[in-house]
């Protein structure tokens, strides 16, 4: 049996694999190593996990999770497992791989994630091969949920949208510009909290200003990110809530520019188990 992980700084979803069927699923809290210690997210996997997969005969476990892209940080997950499955091999690895296989599986493809914030990579079937930095949704994350969210509020508080639309906002979030502002620049996580309004965006997604806001914010991810790649050859893949939420207009924009779209997944944890089967 294989366990198999996706995790994300809010939660670890987890599946115990037998011959490419499914024989459990639970989640834990995040793991992102650059929060959580090796004896946090032991003592997490021993409270929540272990009980659940007790007596499960495990070959393997592959973690690919958000923070997992340097060697001493992957070591934190993989000792923090080690110490509750010692004889099994343990792989750590990226989300980004994790959206590559889970995406591409054994053939070459471009590979993205847009959800809070968002990726890419020219995967070769087996490994990562090239990879455009994001950048965080300051500097790049083009078309993700933190950067949908920065522009919407900024074109809301502007007047820069279709008239009664900020009121919309403000009312449906319970929010004021001045609480926004502190929100942004004065409190954490504000990736996050910008990221929260896109639900609001995609309910208003037929509103031709919310609409063109979203279809340039892609654009702008196509642009910077994909076209980097040998797009004219291969298929180009996305995973995460943004892009599944937005798939439509993800479509819209490829059309545009004349690249073909293959895969659009939530997640791709069901890729990840084809994969390893």
């Amino acid at each position: 049996m294989r366990l198999l992980a996706d995790g994300g700084s809010t939660s670890v979803d987890w599946r115990l694999i037998d011959n490419g069927k499914e024989i459990l699923r639970t989640s834990t809290k995040g793991a992102n190593p650059f929060f959580r210690t090796t004896e946090d997210i032991s003592e997490e996997i021993g409270k929540y996990l272990i009980p659940r997969i007790n007596g499960s005969d495990i070959s393997s476990v592959h973690f690919f999770g958000a923070g997992c892209a340097f060697p001493e940080k992957n070591e934190i997950i993989r000792q923090a497992i080690a110490k509750h499955l010692s004889q099994v091999d343990i792989e750590v690895d990226s989300d980004l791989l994790a959206a590559a296989r889970g995406l591409c599986g054994h053939e070459k493809g471009i590979a993205c994630i847009i959800g809070t914030g968002s990726n890419s990579c020219f995967y070769d079937g087996n490994k990562i091969v090239d990879n455009v930095s994001p950048l965080g949704y300051i500097l790049g994350d083009e078309g993700s949920g933190a950067v949908l969210g920065r522009l919407f509020i900024g074109a809301c508080l502007k007047n820069q949208l279709t008239s009664g639309l900020k009121e919309k906002m403000l009312a449906e979030m319970g929010l004021t510009p001045s609480e926004i502002l502190d929100r942004v620049y004065r409190q954490p996580l504000a990736n996050r909290f910008l990221a929260s309004f896109s639900p609001f965006m995609n309910k208003h997604i037929e509103d031709k200003s919310v609409y063109d806001l979203v279809f340039n914010a892609f654009r702008d991810f196509f642009t910077k990110n994909v076209m980097q790649y040998d797009y004219k050859n291969n298929l180009v893949h996305f995973t995460g809530s943004v892009a599944y939420a937005y798939a439509a207009v993800l479509r819209d924009v490829a059309r545009s520019l004349d690249i073909e779209v293959g895969t659009i997944t939530a997640s791709p944890m069901e890729g990840l188990i084809k994969y390893y089967s």
